[in-house]
């Protein structure tokens, strides 16, 4: 069950925050440690990350993982 709220889903927020950074798909799975095809899966929406990789994409494009979830409009993590 997925919990958008109404907020931008999971695959357009990662692939909208890739693309800000003018990233490639290959790229970002390298940053976090993955190979290329389990990435793709992400933004195609045909896989959700584990809790790792969700926090290791938050760390890479420094937004929150609630952000990321699609939980919340505020990127900003807070400490």
């Amino acid at each position: 069950m997925a919990c958008q709220g109404g907020f931008m889903p999971f695959q357009e927020r990662l692939r909208e925050l890739r693309k800000e950074r003018h990233e490639t798909q290959k790229a970002v799975a390298e940053a976090i440690g993955i190979n290329e095809r389990h990435y793709q899966k992400f933004e195609a929406g045909a896989n959700l990350p584990s809790f790792d990789n969700l926090c290791a994409l938050a760390d890479h494009f420094g937004v929150s993982m609630d952000y990321l979830a699609g939980r919340t409009d505020r990127r900003e993590v807070l400490r």
